[in-house]
């Protein structure tokens, strides 16, 4: 039977639609607790093996970062530090992390009404992952991946506890960091793009590592150890924690 509804109904309804333009699983399959962090928007939340967190994004989010950090510790107050993906020593993440930790970076609704997604590997890596639409839709509209035992095979000049650096950091200058112009790949560069072929491997690697999908009608998983195996070079056991989850 059909009814009426009230402006207010449809105004709420305008708002709820154009208020999230997506929503993003981040999953644990680690066998190790992983402190989840997202920004602009999110902050962090612990997640132990098998967990979700869904973070509503709205229309419009550019330059966001997700990112799992390891080795943390916080208080009940939510501070503290994490070997990797430190953000500042807070549970809550409001800046990015401290290198290495492996990205999920995305912008929603951007140019031609297209959400613009990637893995980047440009600040190191730290956690394998999986980054995929729930409903992929052909074209560039795909899951990717980076789940090699980068930690494992590490060059000797960018390995660090808990991960694999970026040249850029460990080294600084335009060849690795790209900051004065254009620039090409590195053989350090090399080493991560070999294995992670879907990946930015250094900050000018768009054409092979930029995917695309319809704006405001798709949503995101992010998976931390997709294959669900610890990486050998990885402790199972992390360190004791008291920090809260994150609400």
């Amino acid at each position: 039977m059909g009814y009426l509804r009230s402006p207010f109904v449809f105004s709420l309804l305008a708002f709820v639609t154009y208020a999230y333009a997506a929503t993003i699983e981040v999953r644990n399959n680690c066998p190790y607790t992983v402190w989840a962090a997202s920004t602009p928007i999110g902050g962090g939340r612990r997640l132990n093996k098998g967990q979700t967190w869904v973070i509503n994004a709205p229309r419009g989010t550019k330059m966001a970062r997700i990112w799992g950090r390891t080795g943390c510790n916080f208080n009940a107050a939510g501070r503290g530090s994490c070997q990797t993906g430190d953000c500042g020593g807070v549970l809550q993440c409001t800046g990015w992390g401290k290198p290495p930790n492996t990205l999920a970076e995305y912008a929603l609704d951007q140019f031609n009404n297209l959400d613009f997604w990637d893995i980047s590997l440009v600040d190191g890596f730290n956690i394998p992952m999986t980054f995929a639409p729930t409903k992929p839709s052909g074209g560039k509209c795909h899951a990717i991946h980076c789940t090699a035992n980068i930690n494992g095979e590490c060059p000797r000049a960018l390995k660090v506890p808990g991960g694999c650096n970026n040249p850029c950091t460990t080294f600084g200058g335009q060849q690795y960091c790209c900051t004065q112009g254009p620039c090409g790949p590195t053989e350090l560069s090399k080493f991560f793009k070999k294995r992670c072929p879907d990946a930015y491997s250094y900050p000018q690697d768009d054409p092979t590592s930029t995917f695309t999908c319809p704006g405001g009608s798709t949503n995101y998983r992010v998976v931390f150890c997709p294959n669900g195996v610890a990486d050998p070079n990885f402790p199972l056991e992390m360190p004791a924690s008291t920090d809260e989850v994150a609400k």
